[in-house]
């Protein structure tokens, strides 16, 4: 919940079921952390001991304009550089497509904390798939903003290829949310075919199996 006074309808769905899995005073890490928004969502109403990676120059700025503690690091390179179980959450929003390896990454995410939290655009849903289909090209969706041309983003995947990952990189899932373009959840129960169809994004909720740790 966010702290009383604050306003629900100016925080992003998929943020506020991102916060909803963390613990109060735990440590987090937001990969990726953009302009802070996520990062100070969860310092304000669950009074994270939270850090930031961020790519780009600008990012950095708008974070450490806010007081948060953020410095800037490419998820692809730099995560080697922390220690195993150095916190509690790592959390990865809308970041892995625009990933080099993203493999390494998960696999970085689920050494460096107990939990991981990602999320992603769903390149599966049934809008991508009819544009490609009928209009025979790269789709321009609310998940998916930018022209091919223009995009971030290196690696799309499906819900379906990302379960697929998660079981190359021994992760479990301990939970999962399919959010449709509302940013409301797809009913749980539905078939994973049915979620990969519906929805235009995905929250994954991980843990590394008790024998599986990363040699990177």
């Amino acid at each position: 919940m966010l702290a009383p006074g604050s306003d629900n309808s100016k925080v992003r769905p998929d943020h506020l079921l991102i916060a909803e899995m963390v613990s109060e005073g735990a440590r987090v890490v937001d990969v990726g952390c953009g302009d802070g928004q996520l990062l100070r969502l969860l310092t304000e109403t669950k009074s994270i001991h939270g850090r930031g990676v961020e790519i780009s120059r600008e990012g950095v700025n708008l974070c450490v304009a806010q007081g948060l503690s953020v410095i800037q690091g490419d998820a692809d390179e730099d995560l080697i550089n922390y220690p195993d179980d150095a916190f509690d959450y790592a959390i990865l929003s809308q970041t892995i497509q625009a990933t080099r390896r993203p493999r390494h990454v998960l696999e970085q995410l689920l050494r460096i904390a107990r939990r991981a939290i990602v999320s992603f655009p769903n390149f599966g849903h049934w809008r991508v798939r009819s544009e490609l289909f009928f209009l025979g090209r790269m789709p321009v969706t609310g998940s998916l903003p930018d022209s091919w041309h223009e995009t971030p983003n290196l690696h799309l995947c499906t819900i379906k290829d990302f379960t697929n990952l998660c079981d190359d990189v021994d992760a479990n899932i301990e939970r999962s949310l399919t959010l449709g373009p509302a940013g409301r959840s797809v009913a749980r129960g539905v078939p994973l075919a049915l979620q990969n169809l519906l929805g235009v994004q995905a929250i994954f909720f991980l843990s590394r199996k008790p024998h599986s740790r990363s040699d990177d």
